[in-house]
């Protein structure tokens, strides 16, 4: 009986101690496994109570698991230097881990085959080779990718740029990490070891566009025209351009006081589209700017026939080359009822038609433009020379700016010579 009793309680602790040792063990798991689901579903607050339970259990727990997850959720929510902190606790973490060979159960099948079978000719299948060192450093190198993120969010850009270098093969395994390796040295003012960058990810990835294109806009800015213009001509050989690229290679160029290699890139531009009020505007603007006026007036004009809204600039040019009869036609398709009625004034003005100025004085007031002194003196003109001395007087001085009342001054002294001898003004 008492063998009995001394065996019962033998069991009932050997059962006890490893009920516990299991559960301890599952809700440790359980809390990263949790924490991970938690992690990819979005809910990092919940996440990281789930690590903190995991932390507080005071078991073994996968250390290179917990700090990962803390240092991308930090990430994700922009705390930049906690960040870096628990992602390289991470790396060190990986450093330590032990890795161990996964063991492999046999099947029941091959265990019953060989009790049944006399001449059992063992067929075992080849085991996946483990590599410990292998798995290390596939997480080494993601954590530190993870790392110069962090790094560059955070400002350090060459650390961020030395995180790169060390997460190896997978740092170096696309163009976009080697444009964002360029952009770390840029940042950091060293412009050599960026251009370096590129040209390396060049050799890697000579059929990827967005390295040349990089390499364009940092030559441009160190002010390297030509550099610049054969990046962005090989550039667009390698990709067909859209056409804000060539409008940014012909600013870049005008920026830079290339004006003829911006001209040539636009006219290429036009070629090329046409159908593109942009550039014909902006290429009239840099032909006005070599004092060209008509070829600017009808480049306008083109452009207006495909974005309305440059009619006006169009109109403008037409009248300032002489061209008034064409200048009113443009005017007269104009959407915006004030800017055409100012504008239709100025042409009237040109063309010396000046009862026709008056006749828009309904207008003028409608839409408020003689709070414009130039519109109201060009009224008060318009009433001088028609001779209708009283109204004229009544707009001139109402006039405030400092110039055109000068101007005001003068017309009002000559009326009053007129009232005095008529003969004068004949």
């Amino acid at each position: 009986m008492l063998k009995e009793l001394l065996l019962l309680c033998f069991v009932f602790c050997i059962s006890t101690q490893m009920l516990m040792a299991t559960t301890q063990s599952e809700q440790t798991i359980d809390h990263i496994e949790i924490a991970t689901i938690l992690f990819y579903d979005g809910k990092y607050d919940k996440a990281l109570e789930s690590l903190k339970k995991a932390k507080e259990s005071h078991m073994d727990i996968d250390w290179v698991k917990y700090y990962s997850m803390r240092g991308i959720i930090a990430l994700k929510e922009s705390k930049y230097k906690q960040a870096i902190s628990e992602l390289n606790k991470a790396v060190e973490a990986t450093k330590k881990k032990v890795y161990r060979t996964p063991v492999m159960q046999k099947e029941k099948r091959e265990v019953l085959f060989s009790v049944f079978s006399e001449n059992k000719t063992k067929q075992e299948g080849q085991k996946p080779l483990f590599e410990p060192e292998t798995i290390r450093r596939a997480k080494l190198d993601e954590l530190h990718i993870y790392l110069s993120q962090a790094y560059y969010r955070d400002g350090q850009y060459i650390s961020a740029a030395k995180a790169l270098d060390a997460a190896g093969e997978r740092g170096r395994e696309s163009a976009s990490l080697f444009t964002f390796r360029a952009e770390c040295y840029w940042k950091s003012k060293q412009k050599a070891a960026a251009i370096n960058a590129l040209n390396k990810g060049s050799e890697l990835f000579p059929k990827d566009a967005t390295l040349l294109k990089q390499k364009f806009y940092y030559f441009a800015e160190l002010k390297l025209y030509q550099a610049s213009i054969d990046a962005a001509k090989l550039y667009m050989k390698t990709v067909p351009a859209d056409v804000q690229e060539y409008i940014s290679l012909a600013q870049m160029l005008m920026g830079g006081g290339e004006f003829m290699e911006a001209i040539k890139v636009l006219e290429e531009a036009r070629l090329l589209f046409p159908t593109s009020a942009k550039v014909c505007i902006l290429l009239g603007h840099y032909y006005k700017q070599r004092d060209m006026p008509h070829t600017t007036a009808h480049l306008f004009e083109q452009g207006s026939y495909y974005n309305k809204k440059y009619l006006q600039e169009a109109a403008e040019m037409f009248r300032r080359t002489g061209e008034l009869s064409h200048a009113l036609y443009l005017n007269s398709m104009m959407l915006d009822s004030k800017e055409k009625t100012k504008q239709k004034v100025a042409i009237y003005v040109s063309r010396g038609e000046f009862e026709k100025v008056i006749g828009l004085k309904d207008a003028l007031k409608r839409y408020g433009l003689l709070k414009d002194d130039n519109i109201r003196y060009a009224l008060a003109y318009a009433y001088y020379v028609v001779k209708d001395f009283e109204k004229s007087e009544s707009h001139l001085k109402k006039i405030q700016d400092d110039e055109l009342f000068s101007k005001a001054t003068v017309i009002r002294k000559n009326i009053e010579k007129c009232k005095t001898n008529p003969l004068e003004c004949i």
